[in-house]
């Protein structure tokens, strides 16, 4: 196995190195100095290759060198998010087994005494502690486990090899948690596909709210950035990156903010619409693109706003596949994905032969087109409706986001009802009439009602809630 694109990012960063890393925040020598004082005190603490730690740090500086530390030992890094509620981090970590946690303050901030605090910002952590030893990493709280600290001398040896490196957690409950296996295999090829994707320049900031975007751009020696969460028109304006990567909630609000792109601007992690492309397109961006990746392959398909605005087929046309990615379609219509960039298992389970996506979908010329999802199938008087085979034609002109739910309505039967979200300023009767066409288009699939609401969105990558739209829309 030759080196893999983060060893060869790790082997890049030279002390004396003064170039932007991380934009604003710290250079590649800085950033060299973090990872191989991290790598050596993990080392110190006994760590080899093959054993876990669970990651609760916020994106930033020192998660991405703790991050790097763990890769260049072989450690398995079981990534915690603090959102999920502590019930289910518990089950999570009882499944991961970590031999250490590193986390910030604000991890260990929630998880203590100012956890009542923290649950009103929809924030909880279980008492760490109690669940593997933890070491803080960055500023420490009184009180708080001892730091992290880096620590000088030559750097361990780097480990050479495959087997695992990152544990995602996805679905699941408490009682069977779910987390997505990615080797070290699986990783660099996912990696390296967004690069040949994003194609970053050397000493041009990219912009990116997942690692997934920044390692490929840092190794191709490309600054990079990751959204403000307060003030990203005023971040863009100033950085002109020549690549974007924001989820769709990400860009509406910056549209919704006057931004002026640069460059080329990508979208995943959530349905992307060929109205939300276009608008990318016409506030400034050269190219605007649509990214079809699950956690279990990232990524696997890939769509340019020209293409999909073309696209007069049935369904929502995710895009070509990437390099090296395989699809196939089951007995039931579901998408099936295998190739380098998919992971190797869920935690737990077989490998892999190939991963089922919960897609409806068919692919024709190497291109995905998707059907809605497996478990988003509506059951109306006997006919089942497939919302995504639809939600397309909804987004015309003056609509920010549509979905269509299905709501109980006795005896196992539902009702269809979509949900619309206006755009900003969009004049409520213009939109309804510019609907009359496609819900006329839909025939048996007509809903029996159209509301205009704000859609909830859920998880760390904001992604429309049907259940929770299903709900607002109940009595509609």
């Amino acid at each position: 196995m030759g080196p893999s694109l983060i060893a060869s990012l790790i082997s890049s960063l030279s002390l004396d190195d003064h170039r932007p890393a991380l934009a604003g925040q710290i250079t590649r020598g800085e950033l060299g100095r973090l990872t191989f004082g991290y790598a050596r005190a993990l080392h110190r603490r006994g760590l080899a290759a093959g054993e876990t730690i669970g990651l609760a740090v916020r994106p930033g500086p020192r998660s991405l060198a703790a991050m790097l530390a763990a890769y260049h030992l072989g450690l398995r890094i079981a990534v915690l998010d603090p959102t999920a509620g502590p019930d289910v981090l518990s089950a999570r970590l009882a499944l991961a087994s970590p031999r250490l946690i590193l986390a910030d303050a604000a991890a260990q901030a929630v998880a203590g005494p100012l956890a009542p605090l923290a649950r009103r910002a929809h924030l909880a952590l279980p008492a760490l502690g109690s669940l593997a030893p933890v070491v803080t990493v960055g500023r420490r709280l009184p009180g708080a486990p001892a730091a992290l600290r880096p620590l000088d001398g030559p750097p361990p040896p780097a480990f050479d090899g495959d087997g695992d490196a990152v544990i995602v957690f996805t679905s699941g409950t408490t009682s069977r948690p779910r987390a997505v296996v990615h080797t070290r295999r699986s990783l660099s090829a996912g990696m390296a596909a967004v690069r040949d994707l994003v194609r970053p320049e050397p000493g041009v900031p990219v912009l990116g709210g997942t690692f997934f975007v920044l390692l490929p751009s840092l190794a191709s020696g490309a600054p990079v950035a990751l959204p403000a969460r307060r003030g990203l028109a005023r971040q863009i304006r100033s950085l002109s990156p020549q690549a974007t990567y924001l989820t769709p909630p990400q860009l509406r609000a910056a549209l919704a903010a006057g931004v002026r792109f640069t460059g080329r601007v990508y979208s995943g992690s959530a349905p992307v619409s060929a109205a939300l492309l276009g608008a990318v397109r016409a506030a400034g961006a050269r190219e605007a693109w649509g990214v079809y990746a699950l956690t279990e392959v990232f990524p696997a398909a890939a769509v340019e706003s020209a293409a999909k605005n073309a696209f007069a087929g049935d369904g929502d046309l995710a895009g070509s596949l990437l390099p090296g990615v395989s699809a196939e379609i089951d007995a039931d219509g579901q998408l099936l994905l295998s190739g380098p960039t998919a992971a190797d298992r869920y935690l737990g389970e077989a490998p892999f032969t190939r991963v089922a996506t919960g897609d409806r979908g068919r692919v024709t010329d190497g291109r995905v087109i998707l059907g809605g999802r497996m478990k988003d199938m509506i059951l109306r008087r006997a006919e089942n409706i497939y919302p995504g085979l639809y939600e397309p034609s909804l987004h015309v002109p003056g609509v920010e986001l549509a979905l269509l739910v299905g709501v109980p309505a006795g005896d196992g039967d539902e009702r269809v009802v979509a949900v619309v979200q206006p755009a900003p300023g969009a004049d409520a009767e213009a939109v309804r009439a510019a609907l009359r066409e496609p819900l006329d288009r839909m025939g048996a699939a007509r809903p029996d009602a159209v509301v205009f609401a704000r859609i909830p969105l859920a998880g760390r990558s904001r992604k429309p809630d049907r259940a929770a739209a299903a709900r607002l829309v109940a009595h509609a």
